[in-house]
């Protein structure tokens, strides 16, 4: 189980937002690299970056801070999403040392564009699903869809993707603990790595997705707890380590 932190970025600033809000946005850090480095020394191996004003303008809006970590902490697995939308953008992501591209509102709206990037790209390719009540949700959030979760993942998993980053937008922001009985029904309907997102807040949840970690589910998206304290990023992974017995 891998406990891997976020750094979503909002005008350059490492912020979090309340259930996807941008009006609703606490700025934790200004200095991304320096953020990066705190998570690196804690023991992170692998970074889960968000250009959230890109997600709304629809291309990268804070791709230098982007770049600025990727050549800072070169042998880090870099996974972004927030704003891609076309090869040209994966490509310059790529050049840049950027291993992994999370593919969200484009998947829904035009999954083809997944299918293509799968052929091109391999197993770089993530799609984020964001759901409430078992919907998916898309445009920032603000828009939730007939399309059942379970359905379009299993659509993206026949096209090769490397695994479902699942956020339960109702928790997300909100510390009130993940949704661990959904996101283990998803990773139990379909055969690729899920990777659970929203509401981590403790130990305690660490300790509920490692219970149900043979499902698979891999990993585990946590920003505003790490940020405020409630959870302590090096006791959660190693506490992940020991459950999942990782020496």
């Amino acid at each position: 189980m891998l406990l891997i932190p976020a750094i979503d970025l909002k005008d350059g600033q490492c912020v979090r937002l309340k259930q996807g809000r941008m009006e609703d946005a606490d700025v934790f850090s200004g200095d991304i690299v320096e953020t990066a480095q705190r998570w690196v020394d804690a023991g992170c191996r692998r970074l889960h970056m968000v250009d959230l004003n890109g997600a709304f303008a629809g291309q990268p809006v804070n791709a230098d801070a982007v770049y600025k970590v990727t050549q800072a902490f070169p042998d880090l697995p870099v996974q972004i999403g927030g704003g891609i939308r076309n090869f040209d953008i994966i490509d310059r992501y790529l050049d840049a040392g950027v291993s992994y591209f999370i593919i969200g509102t484009k998947a829904v709206h035009e999954p083809e564009f997944v299918a293509q990037a799968c052929k091109k790209y391999g197993d770089k390719i993530i799609v984020g699903l964001d759901a409430q009540d078992g919907m998916v949700a898309i445009n920032g959030w603000a828009e939730i869809t007939d399309h059942n979760v379970i359905d379009m993942a299993k659509r993206f998993e026949d096209d090769g993707v490397n695994s479902i980053i699942y956020t339960d937008i109702g928790r997300d922001g909100m510390m009130q603990g993940v949704n661990t009985e959904a996101t283990q029904a998803l990773a139990d309907a379909i055969n690729i790595p899920v990777i659970a997102s929203g509401g981590i807040t403790n130990l305690d949840d660490i300790r509920n997705l490692c219970a149900v970690a043979d499902s698979g589910i891999s990993g585990a998206i946590t920003g505003r707890a790490i940020y405020e304290g409630s959870l302590d990023f090096a006791e959660g992974q190693q506490l992940a380590d020991e459950l999942m017995g990782v020496k």
